[in-house]
Order: structure tokens, then sequence, then C-alpha cells
């Protein structure tokens, strides 16, 4: 069910999008602020909103980079620390928060997170964690310097929730909407064939998505199918001692006939036992599937732990995640540095180094608030509302300034120009009718789906339970979130504001 919306958002609004940011980036020759203002004045706030939303982004996703540096570290032991549960403080037994969930899940949320039970209960600062964010921004940092040397199912189909993820997942995996792009691009050459890369990239990249989607659903049917027949394994030992069964005469298979039975026969045992009874379901495994950040941590390092010598492909695969997670950085932090670098007022007064240096430390320090044991809460909130609606908003700006102020016809001169070629009638077709139209039918869908939904939750973390609990985010979340989205999109409006105040009065003096 998401592969149609996937594919569909690939074809209408990744390759199109794409094409246009690099195209407009190797044109104008400048950064995200400089690139809009010279297409128009009116338009400076496009490209502030783009660095503000890469700002928000560097300042959360750097903290995967250093839950990837903590993975890694304990990647050296034998066995690996997630491989089992650990002893109690009595030695007596596992610790009963484990026991409870597993041992993939119990390293996430307490050895490696040590999260709060909610939102409200901030905890402190974790000085491990905060060292690994620390190394991360100075892996970050020095890779900023070495580069400044050397330049389901169909009816999905009609949930509005699976074309906002299909869309969110095209903008994020291709980096839409966020500046990097027409940052990159503004170093190419001016005949750089632009269009075939916007096409091998963006095939690419849904290629190497597709085909880690596979890894993973596999994963996630081996993690449930494995907590499934453990669960039922359980209620039939309970059962079996309980009620002295021979053995063998209880399984899987007649479980559910069975329970009848002993319900009927023994009715005052089974209440008494009925609390210790789980509910044992496939379905509901494959429902509560791990997502987001826990996907790359808790389901992978279960497939992990089961591998043979687990440390050699525990290394290897954080390893890989990391230069992933720093690969994505450098082209989040490009997208704030080089709009910085070309304002002539900064740049005369502050070397490239400097600027750069001051960028990864404030990010740094404000990513600290992510390493508290109400961190991964906060990482959710930016996760998910720093950047969605903001994105839907700046390309669909993009593409009406391109085509409807720019111009559709002098842009397409532009790029004949450049690279010898004029754009056919698919890239037109999208750029003028098809991905405005779709960006706005997404726009309206990701307000309304909020408005039905009532009151903004978040999943917190239940040890006693062992699992995730849903919650409503208490006021100040929701102002932050407000925050989050109004800082963002209120840029558009405001610096065309500015510009006609700022020529008005140039015209009054």
């Amino acid at each position: 069910g998401f592969l149609i919306p996937y594919f569909i958002m690939l074809i209408a609004e990744g390759m199109p999008l794409l094409y246009l940011e690099l195209a407009v980036g190797q044109r104008m020759r400048k950064g995200s602020i400089g690139a809009w203002k010279i297409i128009s004045p009116y338009l400076c706030g496009v490209g502030v909103a783009s660095v503000v939303v890469s700002f928000f982004l560097s300042m959360y996703y750097n903290v995967i980079n250093a839950w990837a540096f903590w993975y890694l570290f304990h990647s050296f032991q034998d066995p690996l620390p997630w491989a089992t549960c650990p002893l109690n403080s009595n030695r007596t037994g596992y610790e009963e928060e484990c026991e409870t969930t597993s041992s993939t899940q119990y390293f996430w949320y307490r050895q490696t997170l040590n999260i709060s039970p909610s939102l409200e209960a901030s905890g402190g600062v974790q000085w491990e964690q905060a060292l690994c964010l620390t190394l991360a921004w100075l892996v970050v940092y020095l890779c900023i310097l070495r580069g400044t040397e050397s330049t389901g199912k169909l009816e999905q189909l009609s949930n509005p929730k699976a074309w906002i993820s299909a869309a969110t997942q095209i903008f994020f995996s291709l980096g839409l909407g966020f500046g990097s792009l027409i940052a990159f691009a503004s170093y190419n050459e001016p005949s750089n064939n632009c269009e075939r890369h916007a096409i091998i990239v963006s095939l690419i990249n849904s290629a190497t998505s597709i085909f880690a989607s596979i890894v993973t659903f596999s994963i996630y049917g081996f993690k449930a199918t494995f907590n499934y027949e453990s669960c039922l394994n359980k209620v039939i030992l309970l059962l079996m001692n309980t009620f002295d069964l021979e053995e063998g005469s209880l399984t899987a298979d007649n479980l559910s006939e069975m329970k009848d039975y002993l319900m009927a026969t023994h009715p005052q045992e089974y209440a008494h036992l009925s609390p210790q009874l789980k509910n044992c379901s496939l379905e509901a495994e494959l429902d509560t599937a791990v997502q987001g950040t826990g996907l790359a941590f808790i389901v992978y390092s279960e497939a992990i732990k089961n591998m043979e010598v687990p440390q050699l492909y525990s290394v290897l695969y954080f390893i890989m995640l990391l230069m992933l997670g720093i690969g994505s950085m450098l082209g989040n932090t490009a997208a704030i540095l080089t709009p910085l670098t070309d304002s002539r007022t900064i740049a005369t007064r502050f070397s490239k180094e400097v600027i750069s240096g001051a960028v990864c430390f404030i990010n740094c320090v404000i990513g600290l608030i992510f390493t508290m044991e109400a961190g991964s809460y906060w990482f959710d909130i930016f996760n998910d509302y720093a950047a969605t609606l903001s994105l839907l908003l700046i390309v669909l700006v993009e593409t009406i300034a391109v085509c409807y102020i720019y111009g559709i016809r002098r842009f397409e001169k532009d790029l004949y120009t450049m690279t010898g070629r004029k754009p056919n009638w698919y890239w037109k077709l999208m750029w003028a009718f098809a991905s405005p139209l779709l960006i706005i039918s997404l726009f309206i869908f990701y307000l309304s789906d909020y408005i039905l939904t009532g009151t903004l939750q978040y999943q917190a973390w239940d040890a006693t339970q062992g699992q995730l609990v849903t919650k409503d985010y208490p006021g100040y979340a929701l102002a932050m979130i407000g925050l989050l989205v109004a800082s963002s999109t209120t840029c558009i409006p405001l610096g065309a504001l500015v510009t006609f105040i700022r020529k008005r009065l140039k015209r009054e003096s």
C-alpha cells in the first residue's frame, strides 16, 4: 500500500523538484538565500526558511550519530551487551524491566537513553551520550574543514498519512527544500548536465530505499514471529505447571481449545491465573513494530545478535550507519554555511573555519537537550514537526516562483544556455501543474489529519509494562511544536513583507 504513493511521489515530486533545485543552484551560483533573491527579492524568505529548517534538522539529527558511536563502542564486547538481559543487583535473576520486554529494547531504552517515563520528567543530561554527541560534532567539523580545503494494503491509498509519509520519505531522502541541493549545485560547472544527475540520483536513491525496506521487513517478520512463539511457549509452560498437564498435551495448535476447556473445568483457578496469561497475536506483534530511530538500533541489533561473529557485523553496520549519518550532516550544515559565507558582511569579518566552528558549537550545545532522560521525546517532536509542513510550503513556493514569477520559458532558456538542452514536456508539466497541485493536496491532507486527530500524542516508555504507551503532549510541548512550525513557515511572508517595506521607504526617501 505504501509503494504506490511512494512511486507517484517519486515521479511527480522527487525527480522534478530535484532537477529544479539543482538547476536553480547551478544557474544562480548562490546558496539558498542568494539564489531565490535573484529570482525575486520578495522570495528571500524562502532561502531563510530553508536555512531555519536545516538548522533544526542539524540540531537533532547528529544525535543519531551520537547513538551510533555509542553502539559502535559497545560492539567490541563479547557477548554483545544487548544479546542478553543483565543480572539484577542481587545477582539472583535478570533485571525485571528487561524480562518484561527484550534485551535489545532494554539496552536501547534503559542503557542507551535511560529514558524517563514521560516528557514532564525531564531528568538530567546523560554524560555518556553528551560525550558521544560532542564526538559526532567534532567529526562533522573536521569533515567540513577537509571539505573547505578541497572543494500494506490497497485501502491504505485512501489514507492521507500514507501519502504524507511517502512525500516525507522522498523529501528527506533526496534533501528537497533544505537548501543543501542548491548549495552543492552552486559549485557545479555551468555546463553540468543536472537533468541526468537528477534522474540517476532519484532512481539510485529509490532502489537502495526499496532494497533496504526488503531487508527491514524481513527482520520485522523474524522478530515478530520470534516474539509470538516466545509468548506462546510462556503461556503453554504456565498452564502446564499450574494445571499439572501431561507433557505434549498442550501445543500452539490446540492452545485456544485447551484454554476454553480449562476455563470450563477449573473456573476459579483459571480466573486467578488469567491476569498472567498474555494474549499472543502475530498481527499485534507486526502492528507494534518499532518505528523511527528505534528501527536502526533495536530491530537491526536484534538481527545482528543472532549472526555468527556478531561483533564483526555490529562494527560494520554501525560504521556504515555513521558514514550515512555524517554524510547527511555535511549536507545539512552546507545548507546553513553556504548562505552565511555568501554574505559579504559575515564573510569579510570571519573565516570559513570560524563560521563553521560557531555553527557546529551552537548546534552541539543546543543538542544536549536530546541527551537528557526525556531527550528522546524532544527528538521525536523535532523529527515529526520541525520540517514536514515547512518543507511542503517551501517546495510549493519554489515551484510557483520558478514557473510563474521567474517564468518557465525564461527558466527553459537558462537551461538551454547552460546545458544545450531544453527540458521536455514531462519536466514542464510536472513543474507547472502536477507538482504544485499534489503539494497543495498534501498540505490540505496534513492539516486536516491533525485537526481531526485532536490532541497531539506521543509514545512514552513504560518500564513496568516493558512497552510504549500513548500519552498526551503537555501544554508547553504543544507550544514548542507551534513555534517550530511557525519559525520556518513565517519566514516566507515576513521576507516578502520586509522587502516591500524597504522598497517603499526607498521610494519615499
